[in-house]
C-alpha cells in the first residue's frame, strides 16, 4: 500500500469574526447627476430609491479603501494582520490585470506571506468570496481568511448615460472568517450559487480594453452598460427563489431570520424580493442604497455594517445575504452577525 497523504486539521464550523467598511468622503447628490442626463431627482428616487451616493476621490483607491475596511474588520475580530492566512478580494474595478489587488493589500496590511488573489463575480463577488473563505476554514487550508468586497465604479460610469449614471458608486467592505469554537453554532450557512451566461449582455463593459484603447473611437474608458428592464425582472423574482433555497439549505425558516441584506442594486428590487419572500415584519431590511448607491461587490458588507452601526442588527442575529449581477451570477447564504 502506498503512503497516505496527510490532511490539515479541519474545523467543524466557520463564522464571521469581524466586520468593517469604508465609505468615500465625497457625497454626490442627485442634483449633480442630473446636470448630465435628462432626468430629475424625483425620477431617480422613484426609479432606484437613491438619494445620494459616495464617489471616491483621487487618493481613495481600490487598495486604500480595502485597507481601511480591512483594518476595521481585523480590530472587530481581535485578529492581528500576521494571523491572516489568505486574502480574497472581490472586485471588477481594480484596473490592473496583474498583480492582484489582494497581493498588494496583504503586503501593506502586514499579512506576511498570506495567500492572496482577486475574484471577478461582479455584484455577487462578496458572497462568492465568503463561501470560498468558509470552505477554506472548514477544510483546514486556512485558519483566518480576510474577504474584501471593493469597487470604484465611478471610474467605469458614463456620466451621460441616463440608464446607469445615477446608479453606481464606490466603497469597500471586509470580513474576517475563522473557525467556530466547539460550542459555537454554525456561523455561515451553505451557499446557493450559480450563473446564467445566456444573459451576459444584460450588464457588461461597453467595450473590451483593446477596443477602448485602440479602436476608432478611442482611447476611452470602457464604461458599463445595462439593460435595466430584464435585469430588474430577473433580480426581483428569480433571486427570491435563490434566497428561499439559501434559507432552506441553512435548515431554518423565514421566521428565524433577523436581517435581510441583499445586494443594494435598486430599492424596488429589494422591496419586490421582500414581498416574494413574505418576510415577517420583525426582519430588518437593508436599505443602504439610499445614501450609498450601488457598489457591486462592496454592497453587502457595506449594508451589513450600516445596519450594525444603526442598531438594526446585533451580534448573533441571523442574516440572509444575497448578491447578484453581471454574468449573470448570483450567490446567497445565511450568516450570523459577528
Amino acid at each position: 500500500m502506498s503512503a497516505q497523504i496527510a490532511l490539515p486539521p479541519s474545523a467543524w464550523t466557520s463564522r464571521i469574526l469581524g466586520l468593517g467598511a469604508y465609505r468615500p468622503t465625497r457625497v454626490v447628490g442627485n442634483d449633480e447627476i442630473v446636470k448630465n442626463i435628462d432626468s430629475s431627482d424625483e425620477w431617480i428616487r422613484t426609479r432606484s430609491g437613491i438619494e445620494s451616493r459616495r464617489w471616491a476621490g483621487p487618493d481613495e483607491t481600490v487598495v486604500s479603501m480595502s485597507l481601511a475596511a480591512a483594518g476595521k474588520a481585523l480590530a472587530h475580530a481581535g485578529i492581528q494582520p500576521d494571523q491572516i492566512d489568505c486574502v480574497v478580494v472581490a472586485t471588477v474595478t481594480h484596473l490592473y490585470q496583474t498583480p492582484s489587488a489582494a497581493v498588494e493589500i496583504a503586503h501593506k496590511l502586514g499579512a506576511g506571506s498570506a495567500a492572496a488573489f482577486d475574484i471577478s463575480a461582479a455584484c455577487a463577488g462578496f458572497c462568492y468570496g465568503l463561501s470560498l473563505a468558509s470552505d477554506m476554514v472548514r477544510a483546514g487550508t486556512s485558519r483566518h481568511v480576510l474577504v474584501i468586497g471593493v469597487e470604484r465604479l465611478s471610474d467605469l460610469t458614463d456620466p451621460h448615460d441616463r440608464s446607469t449614471a445615477f446608479i453606481f458608486a464606490d466603497g469597500a467592505g471586509a470580513v474576517v472568517v475563522g473557525p467556530g469554537g466547539p460550542d459555537d453554532p454554525p456561523g455561515i450557512g451553505p451557499v446557493v450559487w450559480g450563473s446564467d451566461g445566456s444573459a451576459l449582455d444584460h450588464i457588461r463593459q461597453k467595450k473590451g480594453w483593446r477596443e477602448a484603447l485602440f479602436g476608432a473611437d478611442g482611447p476611452e474608458m470602457p464604461h458599463l452598460v445595462m439593460e435595466g428592464n430584464p435585469v430588474f425582472r430577473w433580480a426581483s423574482y428569480e433571486m427570491a427563489k435563490v434566497a428561499q433555497e439559501a434559507v432552506a439549505a441553512a435548515g431554518i425558516t423565514m421566521a428565524d431570520l433577523d436581517v435581510f441584506a441583499p445586494h443594494q442594486a435598486n430599492m424596488r428590487i429589494t422591496d419586490a424580493m421582500a414581498r416574494q419572500l413574505k418576510l415577517p415584519d420583525s426582519v430588518a431590511i437593508a436599505r443602504d442604497i439610499a445614501t450609498q448607491g450601488n457598489t457591486s461587490a462592496a454592497s453587502v458588507p457595506l449594508a451589513l455594517e450600516r445596519m450594525v452601526e444603526n442598531g438594526e442588527a446585533t451580534s448573533g442575529d441571523l442574516a440572509l445575504i444575497i448578491g447578484f449581477g453581471a454574468g449573470l451570477v448570483y450567490a446567497g447564504q445565511v450568516v450570523r452577525i459577528p
